[in-house]
Protein backbone atom coordinates (compact mmCIF):
# COMPACT_ATOMS: atom_id res chain seq x y z
CA UNK A 1 0.00 0.00 0.00
CA UNK A 2 0.92 3.29 -0.86
CA UNK A 3 2.07 5.29 2.22
CA UNK A 4 4.61 8.28 1.12
CA UNK A 5 4.71 10.81 -2.12
CA UNK A 6 8.72 12.84 -2.03
CA UNK A 7 9.87 15.30 -3.83
CA UNK A 8 13.32 15.28 -3.79
CA UNK A 9 15.17 18.52 -4.61
CA UNK A 10 17.91 16.76 -6.68
CA UNK A 11 18.55 13.52 -8.14
CA UNK A 12 21.08 12.80 -5.68
CA UNK A 13 18.64 13.04 -3.21
CA UNK A 14 16.14 10.84 -4.91
CA UNK A 15 19.25 8.19 -4.82
CA UNK A 16 18.96 8.55 -1.03
CA UNK A 17 15.30 8.09 -1.22
CA UNK A 18 15.62 4.91 -3.25
CA UNK A 19 17.83 3.33 -0.79
CA UNK A 20 14.77 2.11 0.94
CA UNK A 21 12.89 1.20 -2.19
CA UNK A 22 9.72 3.22 -4.40
CA UNK A 23 9.12 4.00 -7.29
CA UNK A 24 10.38 6.89 -9.39
CA UNK A 25 7.82 8.78 -11.05
CA UNK A 26 8.11 11.30 -13.95
CA UNK A 27 4.39 12.39 -15.26
CA UNK A 28 2.99 9.17 -13.80
CA UNK A 29 1.55 8.13 -17.15
CA UNK A 30 2.59 4.97 -16.94
CA UNK A 31 3.31 4.48 -13.02
CA UNK A 32 0.42 5.77 -11.17
CA UNK A 33 -2.51 3.51 -13.57
CA UNK A 34 -0.72 0.27 -12.24
CA UNK A 35 -0.32 1.53 -8.73
CA UNK A 36 -4.23 3.32 -8.38
CA UNK A 37 -5.15 -0.11 -9.63
CA UNK A 38 -2.72 -2.39 -7.27
CA UNK A 39 -1.28 -3.88 -9.92
CA UNK A 40 2.22 -3.25 -8.23
CA UNK A 41 3.22 -3.14 -4.33
CA UNK A 42 4.64 0.14 -3.78
CA UNK A 43 5.06 1.66 -0.43
CA UNK A 44 6.76 4.98 -1.46
CA UNK A 45 6.63 6.83 -5.04
CA UNK A 46 9.58 9.44 -5.18
CA UNK A 47 8.73 11.68 -7.79
CA UNK A 48 11.09 14.63 -10.11
CA UNK A 49 8.97 16.53 -10.64
CA UNK A 50 11.00 19.43 -8.27
CA UNK A 51 14.44 17.71 -8.74
CA UNK A 52 15.93 20.54 -11.30
CA UNK A 53 15.90 17.80 -14.28
CA UNK A 54 13.34 19.76 -16.25
CA UNK A 55 15.95 21.92 -18.49
CA UNK A 56 16.54 21.76 -22.55
CA UNK A 57 19.62 23.10 -23.38
CA UNK A 58 20.62 23.58 -26.71
CA UNK A 59 24.25 24.81 -27.67
CA UNK A 60 25.46 25.70 -31.31
CA UNK A 61 22.04 25.39 -33.34
CA UNK A 62 23.80 27.21 -36.44
CA UNK A 63 26.80 24.64 -36.27
CA UNK A 64 25.34 21.19 -35.79
CA UNK A 65 25.54 21.17 -32.21
CA UNK A 66 24.74 19.38 -28.98
CA UNK A 67 21.06 19.12 -27.26
CA UNK A 68 21.19 18.29 -22.97
CA UNK A 69 18.02 17.32 -21.94
CA UNK A 70 16.39 16.67 -18.29
CA UNK A 71 14.43 13.24 -18.21
CA UNK A 72 11.59 15.33 -16.08
CA UNK A 73 10.88 17.80 -19.42
CA UNK A 74 7.80 16.76 -20.91
CA UNK A 75 7.27 15.56 -24.31
CA UNK A 76 4.78 18.43 -24.79
CA UNK A 77 8.04 20.67 -23.78
CA UNK A 78 10.03 19.11 -25.95
CA UNK A 79 7.52 18.97 -28.91
CA UNK A 80 7.34 23.22 -28.94
CA UNK A 81 11.15 24.05 -28.71
CA UNK A 82 11.47 25.18 -31.97
CA UNK A 83 15.68 24.19 -31.81
CA UNK A 84 14.61 20.84 -32.16
CA UNK A 85 11.92 20.96 -34.57
CA UNK A 86 13.25 18.16 -36.51
CA UNK A 87 11.76 15.90 -33.25
CA UNK A 88 8.39 17.00 -33.48
CA UNK A 89 7.41 14.60 -35.70
CA UNK A 90 8.44 12.30 -32.88
CA UNK A 91 6.83 14.13 -30.40
CA UNK A 92 3.72 14.52 -31.82
CA UNK A 93 3.63 10.79 -32.94
CA UNK A 94 3.54 9.69 -28.87
CA UNK A 95 0.05 9.40 -27.34
CA UNK A 96 -2.32 12.50 -26.88
CA UNK A 97 -1.57 16.42 -26.01
CA UNK A 98 -2.75 16.12 -22.48
CA UNK A 99 -0.53 12.83 -21.96
CA UNK A 100 2.50 14.27 -23.64
CA UNK A 101 2.12 17.48 -21.47
CA UNK A 102 2.35 15.05 -18.57
CA UNK A 103 4.89 12.12 -19.97
CA UNK A 104 8.31 12.74 -19.34
CA UNK A 105 11.19 12.00 -21.37
CA UNK A 106 13.27 10.01 -18.85
CA UNK A 107 9.85 7.78 -18.82
CA UNK A 108 9.32 7.38 -22.31
CA UNK A 109 13.05 6.73 -22.37
CA UNK A 110 12.35 3.52 -20.17
CA UNK A 111 9.14 2.38 -20.62
CA UNK A 112 8.41 -1.35 -22.23
CA UNK A 113 8.25 -1.70 -25.92
CA UNK A 114 5.55 -0.91 -28.20
CA UNK A 115 5.76 2.32 -26.50
CA UNK A 116 8.92 4.35 -25.86
CA UNK A 117 9.24 6.08 -29.58
CA UNK A 118 11.44 8.99 -28.24
CA UNK A 119 13.58 5.96 -27.09
CA UNK A 120 14.04 4.45 -30.77
CA UNK A 121 14.97 8.15 -31.53
CA UNK A 122 17.56 8.78 -29.20
CA UNK A 123 18.82 5.32 -29.91
CA UNK A 124 19.42 6.76 -33.62
CA UNK A 125 20.80 9.83 -32.76
CA UNK A 126 23.97 7.83 -30.46
CA UNK A 127 22.43 9.53 -27.40
CA UNK A 128 24.25 9.42 -23.77
CA UNK A 129 22.65 9.31 -20.91
CA UNK A 130 23.28 10.44 -17.10
CA UNK A 131 22.94 8.10 -14.46
CA UNK A 132 22.99 8.80 -10.68
CA UNK A 133 23.98 6.70 -8.45
CA UNK A 134 25.50 6.73 -4.56
CA UNK A 135 29.11 6.49 -6.79
CA UNK A 136 28.10 9.83 -8.65
CA UNK A 137 27.17 10.14 -11.95
CA UNK A 138 28.66 8.15 -14.97
CA UNK A 139 27.35 8.39 -18.53
CA UNK A 140 26.22 5.49 -20.82
CA UNK A 141 25.02 5.12 -24.47
CA UNK A 142 21.49 5.10 -24.44
CA UNK A 143 21.37 1.35 -25.87
CA UNK A 144 23.16 0.27 -22.85
CA UNK A 145 21.31 1.70 -20.00
CA UNK A 146 20.01 -0.72 -17.15
CA UNK A 147 19.67 2.09 -14.30
CA UNK A 148 19.96 0.13 -11.18
CA UNK A 149 17.27 -0.47 -8.26
CA UNK A 150 18.94 2.70 -6.22
CA UNK A 151 20.08 4.79 -9.22
CA UNK A 152 18.44 7.56 -11.07
CA UNK A 153 18.56 8.80 -14.80
CA UNK A 154 18.95 12.23 -14.73
CA UNK A 155 19.70 13.81 -18.44
CA UNK A 156 20.36 12.91 -21.99
CA UNK A 157 22.78 14.31 -24.23
CA UNK A 158 22.87 13.83 -28.37
CA UNK A 159 24.53 15.68 -31.18
CA UNK A 160 21.85 17.35 -33.61
CA UNK A 161 21.51 15.93 -36.89
CA UNK A 162 22.84 17.83 -40.00
CA UNK A 163 20.13 18.74 -42.05
CA UNK A 164 18.89 16.25 -44.66
CA UNK A 165 20.35 13.20 -42.61
CA UNK A 166 17.39 12.57 -40.06
CA UNK A 167 14.04 9.90 -40.95
CA UNK A 168 11.50 8.94 -39.02
CA UNK A 169 8.27 6.92 -39.58
CA UNK A 170 5.75 5.32 -37.15
CA UNK A 171 3.20 2.36 -38.44
CA UNK A 172 0.12 2.82 -36.17
CA UNK A 173 -3.66 1.51 -35.92
CA UNK A 174 -4.98 4.80 -35.78
CA UNK A 175 -3.48 8.10 -37.07
CA UNK A 176 -3.08 9.36 -33.36
CA UNK A 177 -2.65 8.07 -29.65
CA UNK A 178 -1.17 5.01 -30.47
CA UNK A 179 1.43 2.55 -29.58
CA UNK A 180 4.00 1.93 -32.21
CA UNK A 181 3.28 -1.40 -34.76
CA UNK A 182 6.82 -0.49 -36.06
CA UNK A 183 9.05 2.40 -35.88
CA UNK A 184 11.92 3.59 -37.50
CA UNK A 185 14.26 6.44 -36.72
CA UNK A 186 17.19 6.77 -38.67
CA UNK A 187 20.39 8.80 -39.22
CA UNK A 188 21.93 8.67 -42.58
CA UNK A 189 24.57 11.04 -44.40
CA UNK A 190 24.83 10.85 -48.41
CA UNK A 191 27.73 12.60 -49.50
CA UNK A 192 28.50 12.26 -53.64
CA UNK A 193 25.60 10.31 -53.89
CA UNK A 194 27.19 7.58 -51.57
CA UNK A 195 25.94 6.63 -48.09
CA UNK A 196 29.20 7.82 -45.54
CA UNK A 197 27.08 6.95 -42.52
CA UNK A 198 23.72 4.82 -41.16
CA UNK A 199 22.49 4.44 -38.01
CA UNK A 200 19.12 2.72 -37.97
CA UNK A 201 16.88 2.37 -34.61
CA UNK A 202 13.73 0.36 -34.84
CA UNK A 203 10.51 0.10 -32.31
CA UNK A 204 8.17 -2.38 -32.04
CA UNK A 205 10.04 -5.38 -32.82
CA UNK A 206 11.65 -6.69 -30.26
CA UNK A 207 11.51 -6.13 -26.32
CA UNK A 208 13.48 -2.42 -26.40
CA UNK A 209 14.69 0.00 -29.14
CA UNK A 210 17.25 -2.10 -30.96
CA UNK A 211 19.97 -1.15 -33.87
CA UNK A 212 19.11 -2.54 -37.62
CA UNK A 213 22.90 -3.12 -38.19
CA UNK A 214 22.44 -5.49 -40.66
CA UNK A 215 20.57 -3.00 -43.04
CA UNK A 216 23.41 0.02 -41.67
CA UNK A 217 25.61 -2.15 -43.03
CA UNK A 218 23.98 -2.54 -46.56
CA UNK A 219 23.99 1.00 -46.49
CA UNK A 220 27.20 1.87 -45.82
CA UNK A 221 29.63 2.95 -49.22
CA UNK A 222 26.67 1.86 -51.83
CA UNK A 223 25.46 4.80 -53.75
CA UNK A 224 21.71 5.55 -52.07
CA UNK A 225 18.65 5.10 -54.28
CA UNK A 226 15.89 2.91 -54.26
CA UNK A 227 17.43 -0.74 -55.15
CA UNK A 228 20.15 0.44 -52.21
CA UNK A 229 17.44 1.05 -49.52
CA UNK A 230 14.78 -2.16 -50.46
CA UNK A 231 17.90 -4.48 -49.86
CA UNK A 232 18.90 -2.72 -46.71
CA UNK A 233 14.82 -2.37 -45.52
CA UNK A 234 15.00 -6.64 -46.08
CA UNK A 235 17.90 -6.98 -44.10
CA UNK A 236 16.13 -4.85 -41.22
CA UNK A 237 14.65 -8.32 -40.02
CA UNK A 238 17.62 -9.67 -39.63
CA UNK A 239 18.30 -10.07 -35.57
CA UNK A 240 14.53 -8.50 -35.00
CA UNK A 241 12.36 -10.24 -31.36
CA UNK A 242 8.70 -8.94 -32.86
CA UNK A 243 6.22 -9.90 -30.23
CA UNK A 244 2.34 -10.49 -30.53
CA UNK A 245 0.18 -7.86 -28.49
CA UNK A 246 -3.36 -5.86 -28.94
CA UNK A 247 -1.79 -3.77 -31.86
CA UNK A 248 -0.20 -6.02 -34.14
CA UNK A 249 1.21 -9.89 -34.09
CA UNK A 250 4.67 -10.87 -34.59
CA UNK A 251 3.89 -11.95 -38.30
CA UNK A 252 2.28 -8.49 -39.00
CA UNK A 253 5.40 -6.60 -37.82
CA UNK A 254 7.85 -9.09 -39.64
CA UNK A 255 6.29 -8.84 -42.72
CA UNK A 256 5.49 -4.62 -42.76
CA UNK A 257 9.04 -3.75 -41.42
CA UNK A 258 10.52 -4.02 -44.72
CA UNK A 259 7.48 -1.87 -46.39
CA UNK A 260 8.43 1.15 -43.06
CA UNK A 261 12.17 1.37 -43.08
CA UNK A 262 12.15 1.68 -47.21
CA UNK A 263 9.35 4.85 -46.60
CA UNK A 264 11.38 6.42 -44.11
CA UNK A 265 14.41 6.45 -45.76
CA UNK A 266 12.64 7.81 -49.39
CA UNK A 267 10.29 9.97 -47.89
CA UNK A 268 7.79 7.74 -49.17
CA UNK A 269 3.93 8.35 -47.94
Amino acid sequence: MLSNVHLPSSAAEAVDLLRDGGWVVGGGTVVMPRVNTGAVPVGQLISLRRAGLSDIRVDGVDTGGTVSVGVATTLGALGADGRLAFLHPVVRSIASPPVRNLATVGGNLLVAQPYGDLAVALLALDARVDVVSGDGVREVPVGELAAGPAEVVSAVHFALPRAGTWFYRKAMRRRHNSASIVTVAAVVAVEDGVVRHARIALGGVGPRPMRALAAERALLGAPFGRSTVEAAAEDAREGIEPFDDAYASAWYRTRVLPVHVRRALLGEE
